[in-house]
Formats: structure tokens, C-alpha cells, sequence
């Protein structure tokens, strides 16, 4: 028959009510409202993204990065570029398996609260030796013992280990995120680098047969009228000036084309792409409200929970300044007794026996508060600069995207010049009332203003893939 110890069990129910209520309080819950005061992110507003009103929706609760990808990006073969990129990515793979394993580490972390139990059988075989050669019988003995033990987290220390591991599982889904964004949008960088440098290469290769005709228009201006071998002689160079940087053009498409090989997870190998000019993206944003910038970034929304994790970690330091309670139970079968074996008041023993309340530890507990303070306090400025890095972000494409279309609509009037300026010099000098030198010059203007309208259309296109990722595109 089971006893208690009634005064024991009385101690036992006071002092754990006592200590339950002393710890009320101490312990909160990480507060997102109360750590944006803190971080000084209260009174944000569209200061924390430069110039965004004037070129953004910036009053709508819906932003741009909330746009799927697919309708961001709707080039076909782009879009068939960024699921292999996402399906194969090695980042991906490693993301992916980073949040698995912290889910893992959450649910060992929830099973902290509960008790653990061992059951530990043994068996004896004994025999006392005589002169007699048949000797006294084998004694065979068996205990079957169950032992429960259970800690007490009346001060939090399980909780808030627990707590700092869910904080440990959002960053890391927050860093899956954010690789599946960078893929999103490097592809698309990558992509449209591509159709940058093809462009160009066209405006090469029509260049090489302008410079080539001129070419042989000195050699027979120098035949019919007598010019001089010099201007034979510059106009060839223009030529192969030209045709140097076709080598060096194709130099740059191979580069591009590996490092996009290799970020979708091929070997490196020629890509499929379409014509700058079939090329659509969005022309009219909406930045939503500058808070927005705190859930849609996957790396901002990591520095806040890295945060929160730092203030778990402040919580669990000071959990260890207070008594780390236990409560054991064993009971036992054994056929020497026949019956269950379970003593109350060795229950008791047991719990106060492991009530231990720390008094001297040279100091490592202090130390391990006051470090966990600094990390939290780190950690908190950290999450700040990220917001702030963010608007400047978002701030910079849009500028990008505004200049480079104000450039590029320039450009287009500058090519329009030019184009015409290199049809009159040439007719000029068919009539010779111009030297081959005003020819040659006018072509490589021509040349060089072309390119720089396909580099400012470029720019534009690369200005609405770092919008779109500044704002935490690729969610959805």
C-alpha cells in the first residue's frame, strides 16, 4: 500500500505555488510593436525610401513585390529558366534542408516539457559454493524498474529555449525565401544581360560592314582620286577595331551564359533567350507603405527574428539565476518482493534533493547575462540598419529606373541624329566636300550612341528586377 507524507506533499504545493507567482511576469513574450519603438522605427514614414512618392504608388497597401513572379516576368523561356533555377538551385537544396533540420530541433525543443521515462530491467544469478559437489541452487533475482523524472519550468527556461527555437525556424524559412528570390531575380538579371549583349553584338555586326564598306570606299577614293595611303590605312583600323570588340563581346555572352548555367543548376552551356525588343515588364509601380518593407523583405523579416531569438536568449540567462527544479518517481518489480515497490516519501526526498539554487558560479552567470544583453542589443541594431538598407534600396531602383528611361528616350533622339549625320557625311565625301576622317568619326558616334541606348533599356530593365526584389518580390 502507497502512504504520503502529508506535510511533505503540503511543503512541496506551497513552495512551487509561491515560486509560480514570484515568477509572473518576468518572462514575457517577444513584442514586434514594442521592439520597433525600441528600434527607433516607430514614426517611419516614406523618409526610409528616398524619392519613392515621386516615382511610386506609395499610399496603396499593396506593393509590387506582391506581384507573382510569372507576371513580372512574362518571356516564356525566362520564365521556363527560373523554375529550373528553383528546382535545381543547390542554395534552394540547402535552405530547404536547413528548415527541416531546425524543425526538427522545434520539436525536440517542445518535448523538453514533458517527462522523461526509462525502464531499466536487470536479473541476478547467484549460488554459494559448498564442499558438496551439487552446492546450494542458483538464486535468480529480477527488478524491472520504471524511472519518471520531470523539470519544472516555472521560470521559463524550457519556454523561452523553446521560444528562441521557433525564432531559429522563421529565420531559416526567411532565408529559404530569400535564396528562392535571389534566384528569381539573378535568372532574370542574367537573362536580360544576355539580351543586352546580343543587341549590341548586332550593332557590332552592322558596324563591321559600315566600317568595311568605308574601308573599301578609301581604298578606291585612293585608286580614282588619288588619297592618301593614311586614310587607307585608319579607316582599316576602324575596321578591326570593330571586329576586336565582336571577340570581346562574345567573350562576355559566354560568361554570362555559364554563370546562368550554373545558376540553375546545368552544366555550362549555350541558353535560349528571346530579342530585347520582345521584352515587357511593368512600367508603373507601387511601393505600399514603408512598414510594408518589415513582412515582405525575407532578410529584414530574418533580422527581426534573429532579434527575437537574442531576446530568448536574454530571458533563458536570466532563467539561470533561479532554482532549477525536478520532480523523479521510480517504481519497481522484482519477484523477491512479488509486488510493486513505490516509497512517497523517497518521492520527496528525491524533489528536494534536486531543488538547487545557484549562489556562487565565479561569475559565469552574470557574464552570460550581460553577453546575452549585447547580442539582443546588436542583434536589435542590426534589424534597424536592415530596414533602413532596404528603403535606400528600394530608393535606388526607382531612380535607376527613371533615369535610365529619361537617358534612353535621349539616346533614341541621339541615334536618330547620328544615323542621319553618318548618311550626309558619306554623301559628302561620294562628292568630295568631306574628309574620310568626318566620316570615320561619325560612324564610331553612331556606334557608341546605339550601344549606350541598348545599356540605358538594359539599366531600365535591371532597375524594375532589383525594385521587384528590393520590395521582397518572389513570395508568391
Amino acid at each position: 500500500m502507497i502512504k504520503y507524507n502529508k506535510g511533505a506533499v503540503r511543503f512541496v504545493s506551497l513552495s512551487l505555488l509561491t515560486l509560480a507567482f514570484s515568477s509572473c511576469g518576468l518572462y514575457t513574450k517577444y513584442d514586434h510593436d514594442k521592439a520597433i519603438k525600441k528600434a527607433n522605427l516607430e514614426n517611419i514614414d516614406q523618409s526610409v525610401m528616398r524619392d519613392a512618392s515621386k516615382y511610386a504608388n506609395t499610399t496603396s497597401e499593396d506593393s509590387f513585390g506582391d506581384v507573382e513572379w510569372q507576371k513580372v516576368f512574362t518571356d516564356p523561356q525566362l520564365q521556363q529558366l527560373i523554375r529550373q533555377g528553383l528546382e535545381r538551385n543547390v542554395d534552394i537544396y540547402a535552405a530547404v534542408a536547413n528548415v527541416k533540420k531546425l524543425e526538427t530541433a522545434l520539436s525536440c525543443a517542445r518535448l523538453a516539457f514533458l517527462p522523461s521515462v526509462a525502464f531499466a530491467p536487470s536479473g541476478t544469478l547467484s549460488k554459494v559454493l559448498t564442499g558438496d559437489s551439487k552446492g546450494a541452487d542458483w538464486s535468480k533475482t529480477y527488478t524491472m524498474p520504471l524511472n519518471a523524472s520531470w523539470t519544472l519550468d516555472i521560470f521559463g527556461n524550457i519556454l523561452s529555449q523553446k521560444r528562441a527555437a521557433e525564432m531559429n525556424l522563421e529565420m531559416a524559412k526567411d532565408y529559404e525565401q530569400a535564396a528562392r528570390s535571389g534566384i528569381i531575380c539573378g535568372v532574370a538579371n542574367c537573362y536580360y544581360t544576355l539580351l543586352m549583349l546580343d543587341r549590341q553584338m548586332e550593332i557590332l555586326n552592322d558596324m563591321e560592314q559600315l566600317t568595311f564598306d568605308t574601308w573599301n570606299m578609301m581604298k578606291l577614293q585612293k585608286e580614282l582620286r588619288g588619297a592618301k595611303e593614311t586614310s587607307v590605312v585608319s579607316a582599316q583600323a576602324a575596321y578591326l577595331s570593330v571586329k576586336a570588340q565582336k571577340i570581346d563581346m562574345q567573350r562576355q555572352i559566354s560568361e554570362v551564359e555559364n554563370s546562368l548555367s550554373v545558376l540553375i543548376g546545368q552544366q555550362p552551356q549555350a541558353i535560349g533567350r528571346g530579342k530585347l525588343a520582345d521584352q515587357s515588364l511593368p512600367s508603373e509601380f507601387s511601393t505600399g507603405i514603408a512598414i510594408n518593407v518589415l513582412a515582405n523583405r525575407p532578410d529584414v523579416h530574418a533580422a527581426e527574428m534573429k532579434m527575437a531569438n537574442s531576446f530568448y536568449g536574454v530571458e533563458t540567462a536570466r532563467s539561470k539565476f533561479y532554482p532549477n527544479i525536478s520532480i523523479s518517481a521510480t517504481g519497481a518489480y522484482s519477484n523477491s518482493l512479488g509486488t510493486m515497490v513505490s516509497n512517497p516519501g523517497a518521492l520527496l526526498a528525491n524533489f528536494v534533493a534536486n531543488l538547487a539554487q545557484p549562489i556562487f558560479q565565479n561569475g559565469k552567470l552574470i557574464a552570460g547575462l550581460k553577453v546575452a544583453k549585447i547580442d539582443y542589443e546588436v542583434a536589435l541594431r542590426d534589424w534597424e540598419h536592415s530596414v533602413l538598407n532596404a528603403g535606400a534600396e528600394v530608393s535606388n531602383a526607382l531612380v535607376e529606373y527613371n533615369t535610365s528611361k529619361e537617358k534612353g528616350d535621349i539616346e533614341r533622339q541621339r541615334v536618330e541624329v547620328l544615323t542621319k549625320s553618318v548618311d550626309y557625311t558619306k554623301e559628302l565625301f561620294k562628292m568630295g566636300n568631306s574628309s574620310y576622317l568626318e566620316v570615320i568619326q561619325a560612324q564610331s558616334s553612331l556606334l557608341n550612341a546605339e550601344i549606350a541606348q541598348v545599356t540605358d533599356d538594359f539599366n531600365k530593365m535591371q532597375a524594375v528586377v532589383n525594385l521587384y526584389s528590393a520590395l521582397g518580390g518572389g513570395r508568391k
